[in-house]
């Protein structure tokens, strides 16, 4: 009898897009298509020298995966060893799905579609910068569904100027229109350099995100999307198993520019841009531009800080229930705590408060 492979995740950054949302800091670029061949021929040799165990999760992000041509991103996944029954993600801007797209990737083994959505509002999608409109969302899904993935996701992001609560409200109900298995909603955050950062009459509320969120929470778990990670929604068994091998401590390997990976407390990054990273990968050299070790004390605290963002909460033991600050922030579930609602706003100050348990 076979023994289960071990969860091991593989991440593949793509680095480009057609525009630059006005909140992103990520490492992308609107004007290095001319690198794609380029660049895809490098992460495929780059996977080859890394000797991979089977991946149980694949997931594309980028930047814009969509914006790298298909039959590329088609050789890209077929370079990465994967596990019976691996979850393949990738991630599409609406405005890039195509019939002819999402044919090519579900030919090429991918099984999960992210659909960057943020909003169904136009003044608010253009307040984020980004390029797409509600109708193409509309037609995005329908090409998703009708391809056949066996799972996708929308994300959704609150706080974007021109945002009301009445305007969130209509987000909320046009996405679960589509009847989604998962929704990721994230709230707007300011990234220092970016167009966003430098217009404060476009920051978002604080005050008004929390509502907002508590109102997603609501309406999502009334539509049958329970709550697995602060950010997370999903029907049951479509939850995203590469993004809960991170928030495990699982072990992952990055490949692209900038891309991290993690093996038993070892973090390492690659060179952030991409003429630098696929230089590297010609000349036979690791692409690698730093790293860090955490010890047991450092790795086991982070492990409870990622736990406690979800569902799984966190050993009793760890926090002090009688804490005053912490009534209505965490709840009991049998021998763990929990998060509440409002604790899920709060995260950062409950993890302040946990304690690693000492040593037998």
């Amino acid at each position: 009898m076979s023994r289960p492979v071990a969860p091991f995740g593989v991440y593949v950054h793509v680095p480009f897009c057609a525009s630059r949302c006005d909140y992103c800091a990520f490492a992308t670029w609107t004007d290095r298509h001319h690198l794609a061949e380029q660049y895809a021929r490098a992460v495929v040799a780059e996977a080859g020298r890394a000797d991979l165990a089977p991946a149980t999760s694949l997931f594309v992000g980028g930047g814009t995966p969509s914006q790298l041509p298909a039959d590329l991103l088609a050789e890209v996944v077929a370079a990465v060893p994967l596990a019976t029954g691996a979850e393949v993600t990738v991630e599409c801007n609406p405005d890039d799905a195509t019939e002819a797209l999402l044919a090519t990737w579900r030919r090429a083994g991918v099984t999960r579609v992210s659909l960057g959505v943020q909003s169904l509002d136009p003044v608010v999608l253009a307040g984020l910068g980004r390029r797409h409109d509600p109708e193409a969302v509309i037609r995005a899904v329908s090409l998703v569904k009708a391809a056949g993935f066996p799972t996708w996701n929308l994300d959704l992001i609150t706080g974007g100027a021109g945002e009301d609560d009445a305007s969130w409200q209509r987000t909320l109900e046009r996405a679960l229109g589509f009847d989604p298995p998962h929704v990721s909603g994230y709230c707007l955050t300011v990234e220092p350099g970016t167009p966003l950062a430098a217009d404060p009459s476009r920051h978002p509320d604080e005050d008004a995100q929390a509502d907002r969120y508590l109102r997603a929470d609501e309406v999502l778990r009334r539509h049958g999307l329970a709550w697995y990670e602060i950010s997370n929604w999903a029907v049951p068994g479509h939850e995203c198993r590469h993004n809960r091998l991170y928030w495990q401590q699982g072990g992952y390997r990055g490949l692209g520019c900038a891309a991290h990976s993690h093996a038993g407390g070892r973090r390492w990054w690659n060179v952030r841009t991409p003429e630098r990273y696929c230089d590297l990968v010609e000349a036979g050299v690791e692409p690698a531009a730093g790293q860090e070790v955490l010890d047991d004390q450092a790795r086991a605290q982070e492990a409870l800080e990622l736990s406690l963002r979800t569902r799984r909460g966190v050993p009793a033991a760890a926090l002090d229930g009688a804490d005053p600050a912490l009534a209505g922030l965490v709840r009991a579930d049998g021998d763990r705590l929990v998060l509440t609602p409002r604790g899920r706003l709060l995260a950062s100050e409950v993890s302040l408060r946990l304690r690693v348990a000492a040593p037998a």
